[in-house]
This record gives structure tokens, sequence and C-alpha cells, in this order.
């Protein structure tokens, strides 16, 4: 899959404003997942609803919200 195809997957629907495959920076392979942003929540809504729990090339898909990212166990001081 690229990111191109990611797009492709998720545009019908709507505006995909950006697609991006999450790659492992030491082996560059992909990590198993990505982020899709639509122009409107309405538009990911649908998709959300049209692809979660969907087989694509042959393996399972999950399509959620992105989570914000807890600073809970951070213990870095910052």
């Amino acid at each position: 899959m690229t990111e191109n195809d990611l797009k492709n997957m998720f545009s019908p629907f709507g505006v995909v404003r950006d697609a991006r495959l999450i790659v492992d920076p030491n082996t560059r392979r992909h990590k198993g997942f990505g982020f899709v942003t639509f122009e409107t929540e309405i538009e990911a809504q649908k998709a959300v609803k049209a692809l979660d729990a969907r087989i694509v090339k042959g393996r399972m898909i999950f399509v959620e919200f992105a989570k914000a990212r807890s600073v809970e166990g951070d213990h870095s001081g910052k």
C-alpha cells in the first residue's frame, strides 16, 4: 500500500487533505497504520462508518478517529 492508495481508498467519502503511512525510521518499513485528514468531520465520519472492520488487500483494517496523545506516564520532566 502506498500513500496514494490510501488517499484513493478514502477519497470516495470526501476531500482528502492529507494521507500518510507511518514508517519505522530504522527499517523504513510501514508500521501498519496511517492517518487520513478530511476537509470536514462529516466526511471523516462517513469514512469511518464505511471502512472500519473491512478487508482490504486480504487484511482487516480498523478506521477510527485519532486520539490525542496522553502525557500521563511521561517522566521526561517536561
